[in-house]
């Protein structure tokens, strides 16, 4: 994407503009959907408990981001990641091998609770996880990104584990397999590169990332692999995604500066593609990029660009937002974890 103007007039642009769109089972999608409705607190009462627990623990932030992606990756955005285990529905999207980690369940549970106390059956799950989302990005980013959130989803009622399994990107994708699953969702090569760099944040369990120990010397930068190693040796230890969040001794096996660099831990800018040019990434998809000649410009680029990056990356977030649901029925839960009657549907 083209950078459209210096960063605070695309915050204006995006922050100010009313975009609809369908978000299926009929649904419209508008910014300001809830104050015209009346409930000008909805998003000031999901930003005040986002924050609230970023400022406990930051790494909730990289948490509520992956939460959206795949709530929306998966048949659209309809909360249908928040919906526990059930007699009826023992496998939900939570227990897929590709959910591994998933976290922040009970930040939504608290803006959820909140939400009903003031406005009972209004606010939608989906739309408390898509402004979560938002919020936690602009704490991460300390306000260089942000976006308006359309909304007005309602809440889907189906779940399963086999969709996000055989819907989400993995962590071992080629080039060619994360092209051809983005293009499912109508994203191209360059928003797969944006959307990427949320890798600058998070962190990883070891099934992630155990094919990158024994990657060849050309996909991994030598010393990043042996750090990788060492710190393996703790299958149950999480390794950050970016390497500037990783311990002392990581960076120091690592050959990294052991000062902090780029701002403080889980700080969301364009640190992926520093990582990514220099072979220091996590996952094996990350390295994918670089084999792809268009896609590894782009890595230079936002390496070179970061404003570019920020503007992008908002860009890409309101898209996703969009993704439609898919489904027959839909209700506003009151609880996010359970459907409200499950006899029902």
């Amino acid at each position: 994407m083209k950078l459209n103007a210096a960063l605070p007039s695309l915050v204006a642009t995006l922050l100010i503009v009313a975009t609809q769109s369908a978000a299926g089972g009929g649904q419209q999608l508008t910014v300001g959907y809830y104050n015209a409705k009346k409930c000008g607190g909805v998003e000031p009462i999901v930003s005040d408990e986002v924050y609230r627990a970023l400022a406990a623990d930051r790494s909730k932030g990289a948490a509520l981001i992956r939460l959206f992606f795949h709530d929306c990756w998966v048949k659209g955005c309809d909360g249908s990641v928040l919906l526990n285990a059930s007699r009826s529905n023992p496998y939900p999207e939570k227990a897929a091998g590709s959910s591994i980690g998933l976290r922040g369940f009970d930040v939504i549970d608290r803006i959820k609770s909140r939400l009903e106390s003031r406005y009972p059956g209004v606010v939608s799950c989906a739309d408390i996880l898509a402004f979560a989302a938002r919020d936690a990005t602009r704490y991460l980013s300390d306000g260089h990104i942000d976006y308006a959130v359309p909304s007005g989803r309602r809440d889907g009622v189906v779940s399963r584990a086999k969709d996000a399994d055989d819907t989400l990107p993995g962590s071992t994708f080629s080039f060619a397999d994360l092209k051809s699953n983005f293009a499912k969702k109508k994203f191209d090569a360059e928003e797969l590169v944006v959307l990427s760099g949320a890798h600058a944040i998070g962190s990883a369990h070891y099934p992630s990332f155990r094919d990158r120990l024994a990657a060849p010397r050309g996909e991994i930068d030598a010393r990043y692999q042996t750090a990788l190693r060492n710190a393996a040796r703790d299958r149950s230890r999480l390794v950050a995604n970016n390497i500037r969040d990783e311990s002392y001794a990581f960076k120091k096996d690592a050959g990294y500066p052991t000062a902090p660099v780029n701002g403080r831990r889980d700080y969301l800018n364009n640190t992926y593609y520093h990582n990514a040019i220099d072979n220091r990434v996590l996952f094996r998809s990350d390295w994918a990029l670089r084999t792809d000649a268009f896609a590894f410009g782009k890595l230079k680029e936002y390496r070179d660009k970061p404003k570019e990056w920020d503007s992008d990356f908002a860009e890409a977030m309101v898209k996703l937002s969009k993704l439609p649901a898919e489904g027959k029925y839909f209700e506003i839960r009151k609880n996010c974890s359970a459907i409200n009657n499950p006899s029902r549907y």
